[in-house]
């Protein structure tokens, strides 16, 4: 027989099966890399296109919330809380 002719020994079960096995790993990767380059694509188109956000000065007074009350912070409202005589 010549070189060219020579059969390659048939792979066993365990073979077959890791050759299958890496093969899926490598497609998963290729996809995830991929979805992960769509989503970093189109984040960054959102924020392109997105308004900048507005900050409150400093020293604003709070906005009212929607029961109609106002919103304080948590050391305005433990200062109330002190003032009015409770204390925990």
């Amino acid at each position: 027989m010549s070189a060219s002719k020579k059969r390659t020994p048939p792979q066993s079960e365990a073979e077959k099966a890791m050759a299958d096995y890496e093969a899926q790993g490598r497609a998963v990767r290729l996809n995830m890399e991929r979805l992960r380059e769509l989503r970093l694509a189109k984040e960054a188109a959102e924020a392109a296109a997105a308004p900048p956000k507005k900050v409150a000065p400093r020293g604003a007074k709070p906005k009212k919330a929607a029961s109609g009350t106002t919103t304080l912070k948590l050391s305005d409202w433990l200062a109330n809380e002190e003032k009015s005589g409770r204390r925990t």
